[in-house]
């Protein structure tokens, strides 16, 4: 998919044995136990630190085997990275060094969009006219959720699986050919699987009661793909390019290669089996009364989709599940051309055994194989590479990271899950892999983009200020849960059935979190090389547990999952859709860059495309960045991102930040504990203050001895918020308290606990109005389920412009269960009409 109209667009190893950590440890050599990604330079560099969550998660005990500094080389912000990735050591450098280039990517894809919603991933680093609000575009979403599910800190998952189930990416889209005239939602706006991706994440993270409380949500997604269900045939129809895939083999059988002809394809009917399997699994776990019922329903459906899938598009004379054209089409044929979408119904362990002779295709000269590939069809087609390099996007030939992603999961999903076969095995999958690693090139730097030539080393479908690090794909799931065989398992336990070449004599992956666990697996032929043992080596939180000689599959019991939820934060600076407050403005700004790309959400080193503000040319000595709240603001905890692209603009040497006082001057923010204590290339700059500032604006000042250029890529303020609080500040439907100027207006807020609270709320507003509560608000204890309802009577200024909208900030504070000082707030929109 791309920027323009014409360019649109649970598993679990097989066990040879069981082994329980809960047990005597086998005899070896102990690790070293420490907390290798607790937040490095947490201290403060002068003075006693204020009370604040670390801005990372906690690793906890675990191994220190690896030097992870030198793995990531250059990447800013190290100390992220520490805090949540699981680290490995491979033989193979291409492998390798695509792994940690592709946490980078993930890392850029984070886009923080306000406090209501949080963070999502986004596709494209930059917006395009097809995305739900706030940039989300669901085709790959269920990719991002199996990469992402790795990660140590929950909240990007959270936050992003409720967007699109609960949240704006599941809110109304139009019905219109641009944006899919199928479907009136943006989660059905593209083909989505995103039930199967909570539960392997919940296999991961062993984060139940989250996916649980999904349950009900869940459903209404798989249901509401029943205006593409077939009655007579058994199966779902979809449009191949809301498959995310334009000019396809299939698209080329009707009279619209863009759309393609609406047909069956392996395609949804695999994703609504995998989600009605997920469901049912989840319904099972839940327990409630009729949830058995309801579970054995999804199963049924789920065995009649595969049915008529067997019945359908099985072609049993070329051994291959294929697309069957849906319009003038009534005895049903196959087309005849072989595509890679055949190979997902493994991805869901939904096609049978007996079916494996597909996957000869895969390393067939005539078939997918390719030195850069998999091909998207197989080279036997008249459409293989019919056109492709004439303009974007063609599915018909080009490796698309987007369908190998799903090809090698499904086949780790065929090597390890089902019985033995001889069409493919272990080395086929690394071979895959490697070339997939090969393509993460350009100029001898890593790089991903959207679709790669499948025998030339050169990305085809590749958009300056578009394309770069496009997540779109998975890449790190498949090394850790494919090559090293980490299979997650609902309960717990965890299955080891590492698929590495039989050649290689070491690999590791240390401190992986698993089950609220560190999880540290070292492989060592000889013993030499890391120098902790012979074989294969298992650790859980830093301990010893598990010690055999080959690779030989393993399951391991873990015990209980541990709980670690981390403080709901959110950032008052954002402002994804750069329009209203916060605003940004500055005395100077290179005319490529915006200041409000430092308040977008994004925190991207990128020379394109441009997510930062920098004075690169400026005629000033130096030069200041101004965010404007628009309402008078709590300040406690700001992080500072700066850009320095090697050359024009570096890290400054120095910087200052003010606040705007009542008097309408800056002076300097009092009370800061800077860590680090001057700004360092590539490291996060964090100020905590010894007591919250409440100000409307805040300004920062960087400078540099040489006068040269400085940047910010993000700059952000956080506080703490309390889980147990909903606000409201009531509006009429289209969502502006009406003001008039001059005059008094009544605005209600409600304030409503799930748990006891003793709160304290506050109405804020604009320098020049005023707020008074009637009757007086003083702090109250809101038991469980109740609302406090307050009253305020809001006096807009006699000049207030019209049709220009003014933030109300509703503020409470609240204490934790630790004493910990709590900031809840909503921001609604007042407006004289």
């Amino acid at each position: 998919m791309v920027l323009d109209r014409r360019r649109l667009l649970h598993s679990g190893a097989a066990a040879l044995g069981a082994v329980a950590l809960s047990g005597a440890v086998p005899p070896g050599t102990a690790a070293r136990v420490g907390a290798p990604g607790g937040p490095p330079g947490g201290a403060p560099a002068a003075g006693e630190r204020p009370t604040a969550s670390s801005p990372y998660p906690a690793v906890g005990p675990g191994t220190a085997f690896l030097d992870h500094r030198s793995l990531l080389g250059d990447l800013p912000e190290p100390e992220w990275y520490e805090a949540n990735i699981p680290f490995v050591d491979l033989p193979d450098a291409a492998v390798r060094d695509t792994y940690y280039y592709r946490w980078r990517v993930i890392k850029h894809a984070l886009k923080y969009t306000g406090p209501q919603e949080g963070w999502i991933l986004s596709e494209f680093l930059g917006p395009v006219g097809y995305s739900a609000p706030h940039g989300g575009i669901n085709a790959a979403a269920a990719h991002h959720i199996r990469e992402a599910r790795w990660l140590r800190d929950h909240r990007y998952l959270d936050d992003y699986i409720d967007y699109w189930l609960r949240g704006s990416g599941s809110g109304p889209k139009p019905a219109t050919d641009f944006l899919n005239e199928n479907t009136t939602d943006w989660a059905h706006q593209y083909s989505f699987w995103i039930a199967d991706a909570v539960v392997a994440r919940a296999s991961t993270d062993g984060r139940w009661e989250h996916a649980l409380g999904l349950l009900d949500a869940l459903e209404r997604q798989w249901g509401r793909w029943a205006p593409q269900f077939d009655d007579e045939v058994g199966l779902y129809w979809q449009t191949p390019v809301w498959d995310a895939m334009e000019y396809t083999a299939s698209s080329y059988r009707s009279d619209d290669p863009y759309h393609g002809g609406e047909g069956f394809r392996p395609t949804l009917n695999a994703y609504q089996y995998g989600d009605a399997k997920a469901i049912a699994a989840l319904l099972r776990r839940r327990g409630h009364r009729g949830d058995e019922a309801k579970a054995d329903r999804y199963d049924e459906r789920a065995r009649a989709l595969q049915r008529q899938q067997e019945r359908w598009l099985w072609d049993e004379e070329d051994q291959f599940y294929k697309h069957v054209m849906r319009d003038g089409n009534p005895e049903r044929r196959r087309i005849a051309d072989r595509e890679q979408i055949g190979f997902l119904p493994w991805y869901f362990h939904m096609a049978p055994a007996g079916n494996a002779a597909a996957w000869a295709q895969l390393r067939d000269p005539e078939g997918f194989s390719a030195p850069f590939g998999p091909t998207t069809v197989e080279r036997r087609s008249p459409w293989f590479m019919y056109q492709a390099l004439e303009g974007c996007c063609r599915w018909n030939g080009p490796s698309w990271p987007f369908a190998t992603s799903q090809t090698l999961t499904a086949l780790a999903n065929l090597l390890i899950d089902y019985p033995a076969q001889s069409h493919v095995d272990r080395t086929d999958y690394y071979a895959v892999l490697r070339a997939y690693a090969l393509t993460h090139r350009k100029d001898g730097k890593p790089y991903v983009a959207e679709a790669h030539h499948p025998d030339e080393d050169r990305w085809i479908y590749d958009g300056r200020g578009h394309s770069e690090d496009y997540n779109h794909s998975t890449f790190n799931d498949l090394v850790l849960s494919g090559l090293l065989g980490i299979r997650c398992r609902p309960d717990a336990t965890v299955a080891l059935a590492p698929l590495v070449p039989r050649a290689w004599d070491h690999f590791a992956v240390e401190n992986l979190p698993y089950h609220g666990h560190n999880l540290s697996v070292l492989f060592d032929r000889g013993g030499e090389h890391y120098g902790h043992g012979a074989g294969l080596n298992v650790w859980l939180n830093g301990r010893h547990v598990h010690r055999q000689a080959g690779l030989e599959p393993v399951t391991l019991t873990l015990g209980g999952a541990g709980r670690r939820t981390l403080p709901r934060e959110v950032d008052d600076l954002a402002n994804v859709a750069q329009q209203g407050h916060p605003l940004a403005r500055a005395s100077y700004t290179f005319p490529l860059d915006s200041p409000a790309g430092a308040i977008d959400g994004q925190d991207l080193h990128l020379d394109t495309p441009s997510s930062r503000w920098t004075n690169y040319g400026s005629p000033h000595a130096d030069d200041w960045l101004v965010v404007d709240f628009g309402v008078p603001t709590p300040v406690s905890d700001l992080r500072i991102s700066f850009y320095d692209d090697g050359g024009g603009v570096r890290t400054p040497d120095s910087y200052e930040l003010h606040h705007l006082g009542r008097d309408g001057r800056w002076h300097p923010l009092p009370g800061q504990h800077r860590t680090p204590r001057t700004p360092r290339p590539g490291t996060l700059n964090r100020i905590l203050l010894e007591k919250a500032v409440t100000t409307a604006s805040l300004r920062l000042t960087a400078l540099r001895a040489s006068g040269g250029a400085v940047g910010v890529t993000a700059w952000q303020s956080w506080r703490t918020e309390d889980p147990r609080l909903t606000l409201t500040v009531e509006t009429p439907p289209d969502g502006l308290v009406p003001v008039e100027p001059g005059g008094t207006a009544r605005v209600t807020t409600t304030v409503t606990a799930t748990a006891t609270a003793v709160v304290s709320p506050h109405l804020l507003v604009p320098d020049g109005w005023k707020a008074l509560p009637r009757p007086a608000v003083h702090p109250t204890t809101l038991r469980a389920g109740k609302t406090l309802r307050a009253h305020w009577l809001v006096t807009a200024p006699a000049d207030l412009p019209r049709q220009r909208p003014y933030p109300l900030r509703l503020l409470v504070r609240s204490r934790g269960a630790g004493a910990e000082r709590l900031v809840t707030s909503v921001v609604a929109r007042a407006q004289a009409g």
